[in-house]
């Protein structure tokens, strides 16, 4: 029997879908952070639950090839990455096969999995991070959350975001003691600063701050001054008003303080309008390859008419518009297809038809309108596609599917109930968006009957 506060000495014999290594001890399965397969290790229980137990790793007795050591001091403290004790090309391999993994055990499918794409220099990609809030305005607290809490890891740095938001983190601070800024407490329901979020564009020469409040701050013009001495870069000053109590980030309501409504970034040769809750992928140079790849089936397919379903501020759209005929683009957040048709007209892209609505509704009436499409692109939210759109795309017999995920697993499930239709995996192009974390981007080609 496993035992809470026991030491054991284990085998580290594979890694789960959030990276962390699996043990057994006599038979229960034991679950341990920042380990690598095939290494032994000391460990102490520290949770047990009915069918496994969690473990904090004591000592590593025999060390992976494949180890190193983290480049950043925070690691073992942060909850933000969760592969930086491990060499980047091992990270590469370690993903893949927690694809192959995602597949076989919940989609029950065995498709070719291409090797992962990765970056040449997997640190310091990231455009946009948001920063909790901690501590007191004597002595902020601004980093990321420990893994599995709410407890703030204060940092002063993050080699995985833009150097940029360094000096936020340092200005911020500063900032907040110099004006008694008053720091939000997650638990007393208390306070007014929250988070910071930093939106940067690697392409052009700009930075939106977003304030996350519960209310708008007291010498909020003083502050704005101070912010804009010391950002230089900065482009768009927003306060977000959240006073809910709640894990989400953004409240409804932003609030422009200062300058542009929105900042540009650039995906290849195409530039973006950003808004302050617009999806853009945070890795500009690997969001480049994972649409090229999108491209790249689109082209094989020779798809006249594309339907690009989830298609946010239009990002993929636009990627593929000059390889088709027509590209219909379906979003039904508003702000975003206003954002899309501000892009689009931007880039002087004309054969992009923007629509706001739910895929499963749109879908079939563009389709009995008499607009057939020869592939659809699919890029949901980790949680997957909704059962009502795969159930449409299934009853209109859609020929191609090109399939866009954050989450191996949600596009596993998926998969398996396209393929119970009739539907095929040809393959699956895994892609490095997030290095140093276990996170990976997928697009998935599937075909209709293809065997």
């Amino acid at each position: 029997m496993v035992k809470k506060s026991q030491e054991y000495i284990v085998r580290i014999y594979t890694l789960n879908h959030q990276a962390q290594g699996i043990a057994r001890i006599d038979g229960f399965v034991v679950f341990v952070d920042n380990v690598l397969v095939d290494e032994v290790v000391k460990i102490k229980i520290e949770e047990v639950k009915k069918e496994y137990a969690r473990a904090k790793l004591i000592e590593v007795l025999e060390k992976s090839p494949h180890r190193k050591q983290p480049e950043c001091p925070y690691y073992y403290l942060c909850g933000g990455c969760h592969l930086m004790h491990a060499k980047y090309q091992y990270q590469l391999s370690l993903k893949k096969l927690l694809v192959e993994d995602a597949f076989r055990r919940i989609g029950k499918l065995s498709p070719r999995i291409n090797d992962v794409i990765g970056m040449e220099k997997p640190f310091r990609y990231r455009n946009k991070t948001a920063l909790p809030v901690g501590g007191d305005y004597k002595n902020p607290q601004i980093g990321f959350y420990k893994k599995m809490t709410h407890d703030i890891v204060d940092i002063d740095y993050c080699l995985i975001q833009h150097e940029v938001c360094d000096d936020v983190i340092k200005g911020m601070k500063d900032l907040i003691r110099k004006y008694n800024i008053e720091v939000y407490s997650e638990k007393k329901h208390q306070g007014v600063l929250r988070h910071i979020v930093v939106r940067n564009s690697f392409a052009f020469n700009e930075m939106m701050i977003i304030l996350v409040c519960t209310k708008v701050p007291e010498n909020l013009e003083t502050i704005k001054k101070d912010i804009l001495n010391k950002f230089p870069k900065i482009k768009s000053l927003y306060v977000n008003l959240n006073p809910k109590r709640t894990n989400v980030i953004l409240g409804e309501e932003d609030i422009l303080i200062w300058g542009s409504s929105t900042i540009k970034d650039k995906i290849g040769n195409l530039t973006f309008e950003i808004s302050p809750k617009s999806f853009f992928q945070v890795n500009s140079v690997q969001t480049e390859v994972l649409y090229s790849q999108v491209v790249k089936y689109i082209r094989n397919i020779d798809a006249e008419i594309v339907f690009d379903v989830y298609s946010g501020i239009g990002t993929i759209s636009m990627f593929v518009a000059p390889f088709c005929k027509k590209v219909y683009a379906i979003e039904i957040v508003e702000d975003a297809v206003e954002d899309a048709k501000k892009s689009s007209k931007n880039n002087g892209i004309s054969n992009i038809e923007f629509i706001c609505g739910s895929a499963e509704i749109e879908i079939p009436k563009l389709m009995k309108s008499g607009i057939i499409p020869q592939a659809v692109i699919l890029d949901p939210p980790r949680s997957g596609c909704e059962k009502e759109l795969l159930e449409s795309l299934i009853k209109q017999k859609i020929p191609n599917i090109i399939y866009v995920s954050c989450n191996p697993s949600t596009l596993a499930r998926d998969s398996s109930i396209l393929c119970s239709n009739g539907y095929e995996v040809v393959e699956v192009q895994p892609v490095d968006m997030f290095p140093q974390t276990f996170h990976v981007e997928c697009v998935a080609l599937l075909k209709k009957g293809c065997s």
